[in-house]
């Protein structure tokens, strides 16, 4: 669990958000040593919980501090980088232009079950500051990793991203 505060306080994540990433990203996963084979992510609930025990305790600094000062010590630091994620902007389907054509900057997608028409956009997300730093809109079928390039800000030392993205990416390489 200490893990999982470290990661939650490194992201500055809720704990609805922070049981997400641990399902949707596997190094988060592998940060905090869970095995989806053998245990879930701990839900938002028992988060809420632990981080509201160590506050009751003042034992949140205190490790959060002596960890900083270890990892300082042992020429490390928490870096900066970019999340990378996507969001689908639906449209209608209808054919109404002059062409009797849909726009061709729009295309159809699977998302879990269910089919979407529309656009896509693809946003970078300073790790750091969570400051919103570049977005690409492509038409909905277009995978995070095409545009990838145009969402990183260079100075990246770390890249996050959805387990898609990062399979996709150690699939190019």
């Amino acid at each position: 669990m200490l893990r999982i505060d470290f990661l939650q306080h490194w992201f500055a994540l809720s704990d609805p958000a922070t049981e997400a990433a641990l399902y949707d990203t596997p190094a988060m996963r592998c940060f905090a040593q869970i095995d989806l084979g053998q245990e879930p992510v701990p839900d938002a609930t028992t988060r809420c919980q632990c981080r509201h025990l160590l506050e009751e305790n003042n034992l949140g600094v205190a490790l959060f501090d002596a960890v900083a000062v270890y990892l300082e010590e042992n020429g490390m630091k928490v870096s900066k980088g970019t999340i990378v994620d996507a969001t689908i902007i639906n449209a209608p389907t209808a054919t109404k232009n002059k062409s009797n054509t849909r726009d061709p900057d729009r295309h159809q997608t699977k998302q879990g079950k269910q089919w979407y028409f529309g656009m896509k956009a693809h946003i970078g997300v300073d790790s750091k500051t969570k400051l919103i730093h570049s977005v690409v809109a492509t038409p909905a079928h277009v995978h995070d990793s095409q545009v990838l390039g145009g969402l990183l800000h260079g100075e990246e030392t770390r890249l996050w991203g959805d387990s898609a993205l990062i399979n996709q990416i150690y699939l190019k390489h």
